[in-house]
């Protein structure tokens, strides 16, 4: 009986019958189908155990930065109860908090799609052999030991071992990626190892027929099929958290520590040095930690994402995972499918041979050329009601090639009907038609492998004249076969000859003889040329393009030279592996050398899941391309999955972050740029928030060592809320800095601190907090004024500070004014807005009395208003010396890693 010990691939048709204990001609009885799917189950792909809603509600608050934000929520309601002034700022919190889980629980439910999408892929019937008779049963009732037939337009229902063959071809690119139909036959594999792609006398469930027919011997059902190997890699598989999830983490660490350690230090100082009460002190200190707490950031945070989402989603990337936005702005490394995203996933003849000479297939060629009326009348692709050609792509080619020249083959077959033929043979590989001619003659048209078909050639057609066929001759066709080859174009010949009568048995013998050699036709799944230019880009913006995909390794090679991915012409074998060299390698080999390769050929799953690891081993943020259900795995084990719109599987694009509406590798690196803007942008969000949020917090530390009353906690929240707010939300809509792309992606090491951030905040904090104290001890202690209209003008210069400062981090290095300042319509309102909001409080009778501040004359305006804007001077001026120091520059290639 099966077992996983037993590899049907590896036995002979004999030993795998018998272990299964079945029989070819009659199958199993009903009975024993009964009993064996007791002992296998149904033929389905387990559903994983889900998780209630509540449990995945509550796992979200697991986050760091959520736990972050609810003691933000518990500060703000204790200082809010303790001073009278309600907990509306707690209760905004909560919201933000609640809505972050809602979203959360939303990204999962759509995560778990994936397995569901798997499971549906199931053939909804099959042919199957019982008690001695033909049933059509649902495959969900298969068992390991029924014998199924098989026959074009068929999904393989389960995993089988060949028993016949009739010209079988089964299209598996989404099981392996290989984009042409794998001819099947019935051949001894025993004691080799060979993977999925090269499994000849194998059928894999969820494939599917192309041509042909078969019989075979379920071997595998369910779970132990290749695509259940799949499902269980794909559930078992850890969703990678996003550079973004980590750098929240981890300021959200940062910041916890930083607030404790000064609310401690500003009540110790309080009580023991300056002698103030103990619960004055604490809501002083309770003060402090809410001016340290960035409220607003991941509100602000989750509203420049989404904004990026709306732009990508213009430029055909759809986003399923918000942090995937800036995920893809680090990218390093881009592994990439080949068929269908770096290629357009069609056969296209490139080269034609006829009258012994090469030619490009752009050129004219008559309508009347035998080798384009052979492969075109040996063919059996056709129309559909859309006008779309439908068959196998090898023959799909030459139908489009021949129209593209002009030819009506309607026409022309009305003209000399088909009348016999030889079909497809995998033994033979030739395929030969038989069409009654006008004159009452017949026309025999062959197409097949050249190596083949040169052996049933006496004749070659040279210029229209008819010639034997010298030895010569052979030598310059296979000469040009094997260059066509080497270029890693699939070679195809044709012939034909005339017959006066028709032979009483058409078949090989009778009409395969005594042929003209017509010419060879080379065609290729082609690049890609807007993909050409990406992987260029890309390059140019530090990222790799790593090619994974199912073909040959000769194949794979060749279109990663037309792509540039290797350089042309040189000698790339040793930058080109194969799943089997894959095998005899280890992941700690793997992690070691995987720099060294740029090609992966001949792959499986499991294996693309190992380099997807290998890279991450290396802390390099890796993005994945995919289509098949075959990617799935490696989609979710990626830093980001990229998917496929148009081609790709339920299955692929439920596993993926990001969806290509358009299967154009090109749109991924436009959503590079774009996320790298985003991730820029989210940059100077954090900068602008966390220097305010300084300036606010060494403006109370000092005022207290000091001894001065200088802000209430209502300011402090008034600022946070309105001039941190705003501002920061429409730094979200800054245009991507010059030279975006031209920089090498930032290293898994950096965050929102790193490139001159973290230094940039320190400088900007200390200059706000010191120009507000500055303010508070001008207007109380030169100018007299009594405490709080002191106290006012410093609010107010905080608050306008912040306003002012919000140009500053447009750039971290670069001038105010090497651009338009004022480029940025969204900063410009959200500037007037807050000041409007911010002097409103303290210009509206009633209105200022609940915020305890005092209306300034027009000389206290001018000191508050000419301090808060000589932020732009001080920033300007640290800016220039960085710059002219270099320091800049050094900044700027830091946390780089550059493959």
């Amino acid at each position: 009986m099966a077992n996983k010990d037993f590899i049907a691939y590896q036995e002979s048709i004999d030993r795998t019958i018998a272990h299964l204990d079945t029989n070819i001609q009659t199958g199993l009885s009903s009975a024993e189908a009964k009993a064996r799917i007791e002992t296998y189950g149904p033929n389905e792909l387990e559903a994983e155990e889900k998780r209630s809603m509540l449990q995945k509600f509550l796992d979200q608050f697991k986050d760091f930065m959520i736990a972050v934000l609810l003691a933000a929520a518990a500060v703000s309601a204790f200082v809010g109860l303790a001073e009278g002034e309600g907990v509306a700022d707690a209760i905004v919190i909560l919201i933000v908090v609640i809505l972050n889980a809602i979203m959360g629980v939303f990204q999962e439910a759509k995560a778990e799609e994936a397995i569901d999408a798997l499971r549906n892929m199931a053939s909804p019937a099959a042919k199957v052999r019982r008690d001695g008779q033909v049933h059509t049963v649902k495959s969900f009732d298969l068992v390991p030991g029924d014998i199924v037939q098989l026959e074009a337009g068929d999904v393989v229902p389960a995993d089988i071992r060949l028993v016949e063959a009739s010209s079988l071809k089964v299209e598996e690119a989404a099981l392996t990626g290989e984009s042409v139909p794998v001819e099947k036959e019935i051949i001894d594999l025993s004691g080799q190892d060979v993977g999925i792609g090269d499994r000849l006398n194998m059928a894999f469930s969820s494939t599917n027929i192309t041509y042909g027919r078969a019989l075979g011997v379920v071997t595998s059902t369910g779970m132990e099929t290749e695509v259940g190997n799949i499902a269980t890699m794909l559930a078992s598989t850890e969703a990678q958290l996003t550079p973004l999830q980590r750098d929240q983490n981890k300021l959200g660490k940062v910041l916890t520590y930083m607030i404790i350690a000064i609310a401690i230090l500003t009540f110790a100082v309080g009580v023991f040095i300056q002698g103030e009460e103990v619960v004055h002190m604490l809501l002083i200190a309770i003060s402090l930690a809410v001016a340290a707490i960035p409220e607003g950031l991941p509100a602000i945070t989750t509203i420049i994402l989404s904004i990026g989402t709306q732009t990508m989603a213009k430029r055909n990337a759809l986003i399923r995972t918000l942090p995937a936005v800036e995920t893809l702005g680090s990218t390093q490394v881009i592994c990439s499918d080949k068929t269908g995203t770096l290629t357009v996933n069609k056969m296209t003849i490139e080269k034609v041979f006829y009258n012994n000479q090469l030619h490009e297939a752009s050129e004219e060629l008559s309508l009347d050329n035998s080798l384009l009326r052979s492969i075109t009348f040996a063919n059996d692709s056709e129309l559909d009601n859309k006008g779309e050609l439908v068959g196998d792509p090898t023959e799909t080619a030459m139908i489009k090639f021949a129209m593209d020249k002009g030819q009506n083959l309607k026409d022309e077959l009305a003209k000399t009907p088909r009348i016999d033929e030889v079909p497809f043979d995998s033994g033979r590989k030739l395929m030969s038609t038989v069409h009654q001619l006008e004159n009452g003659k017949y026309l025999v048209a062959v197409k097949g492998a050249p190596d083949q078909l040169i052996k049933r050639a006496t004749k070659i057609e040279l210029n229209g004249e008819i010639v034997e066929m010298t030895q010569a001759h052979i030598d310059e066709v296979l000469t040009n076969n094997d260059a066509m080859a080497r270029q890693a174009l699939r070679v195809l010949a044709g012939a034909y000859k005339v017959i006066d009568t028709l032979p009483a048995k058409v078949d090989t013998d009778s009409v395969e003889t005594d042929l003209i050699f017509a010419g060879l036709v080379g065609m290729i799944d082609p690049e890609r040329q807007e993909a050409g230019a990406a992987i260029r880009v890309a390059r140019e913006a530090g990222i790799r393009t790593v090619m994974i995909t199912g073909d040959h390794a000769v194949t794979a090679q060749a279109i990663a030279e037309r792509l540039t991915i290797l350089p042309e012409g040189g000698n790339n074998a040793d930058n080109v592996i194969t799943g089997a060299q894959l095998d005899d390698m280890s992941d700690e080999d793997l992690a070691r050398n995987v720099k060294n390769y740029y090609v992966y050929a001949r792959v499986s799953p499991e294996h693309k899941v190992r380099i997807i690891r290998a890279w991450q081993a290396n802390n390099i943020t890796v993005s994945m391309t995919g289509d098949g259900v075959n990617d799935a795995p490696s989609l979710k084990q990626a830093d980001i999955g990229v998917g496929m719109g148009i081609t790709g599987t339920e299955v692929s694009k439920g596993a993926s972050d990001m969806v290509l509406a358009d299967d154009n590798f090109e749109t991924i690196v436009v959503a590079v740029e774009e996320g790298r803007k985003v991730f820029a942008n989210i940059q100077k969000a954090v900068q602008f928030l966390l220097s305010a949020n300084l300036g606010e917090v060494l403006t109370i530390f000092v005022a207290t060592l000091l001894g001065w009353q200088i802000l209430e906690p209502i300011h402090i929240l008034w600022i946070n809320l309105v001039t941190d707010v705003f501002p920061a939300i429409a730094l979200g809509m800054e245009h991507a800095e010059k030279g975006s792309m031209k920089h090498a992606p930032r290293g898994k090491k950096s965050s929102f601190l790193s490139n001159g951030v973290m230094p940039s905040i320190i400088y900007q904090g200390i200059l706000e907090g010191g120009l507000t104290l500055f303010v508070y001890w001008y207007a109380r202690f030169q100018m007299n004024l009594d405490n709080n209209l002191a106290e006012t003008m410093a609010f107010v210069t905080l608050g306008m500070i912040q306003l002012f400062h919000a140009y500053n981090v447009k750039s971290i290095f670069n001038s105010l004014f090497s651009d338009n300042p004022f480029n940025n319509k969204f900063l410009n309102g959200a500037t007037i807005l807050s000041g409007v909001l911010l002097i409103g409080v303290v210009v509206t009778p009633g209105i200022n009395n609940f915020f305890d501040v005092t209306v300034p004359n027009t000389e206290q305006w001018l000191v508050t208003i000419l301090s808060a804007a000589s932020i732009l001077v001080f920033v300007e001026i640290i800016k220039f010396i960085l710059r002219a120091t270099g320091v800049a520059d050094r900044y700027d290639r830091k946390d780089h890693t550059v493959l």
